[in-house]
This record gives structure tokens, C-alpha cells and sequence, in this order.
């Protein structure tokens, strides 16, 4: 269950950050709607590295589209594992 809070919450900071976890982020609102994010910073560092992941995936599907797709065996073969 997502873990809720108005942002005149952090008045009280320390008692906001108790509540944040791994996993669990803390959601912030303001005038009832939804602001800001608290994150642990494992979470906010698996989630860049996801993000730079699906970055580079992207750039090499739109070389294959772009400039051609490599063979397995001539992979194999550069790599030298046929």
C-alpha cells in the first residue's frame, strides 16, 4: 500500500523519512493532488540504471533497423566462440 502524505507533513521531516523504505516511497501531495516523490536512494539508483538500460537497448534496435542486423555466426566469429 503506497504510503501518502500532504507535503505539510514535512514540517516533521523525520518522522516522512522513517516511513520511507526500500521498495516503499513516500508520495507527497499538495492542495490534494500529487507532487513529489521521496525514494530510498537504492531504489532512485536501480531506477536511473533501468532507465540508462533501456536507453542503450533502444540505441542498438535502432542501429540493427537502421544500418542492419549482425548474423549469430558472424557474431560467433568475431567473438570467436563457433
Amino acid at each position: 500500500m503506497p504510503e501518502i502524505k500532504p507535503v505539510s507533513d514535512l514540517q516533521n521531516y523525520s518522522e516522512v523519512l522513517r516511513d520511507i523504505a526500500i521498495g516503499s516511497p513516500v508520495f507527497l501531495t499538495k492542495n490534494g493532488r500529487g507532487k513529489y516523490v521521496l525514494l530510498d536512494m537504492e531504489d532512485y539508483e536501480r531506477m536511473q540504471a533501468g532507465i540508462k538500460l533501456m536507453s542503450e537497448l533502444a540505441k542498438g534496435r535502432d542501429s540493427g533497423e537502421e544500418q542492419g542486423w549482425e548474423t549469430i555466426e558472424s557474431v560467433e566469429a568475431v567473438l570467436g566462440a563457433s
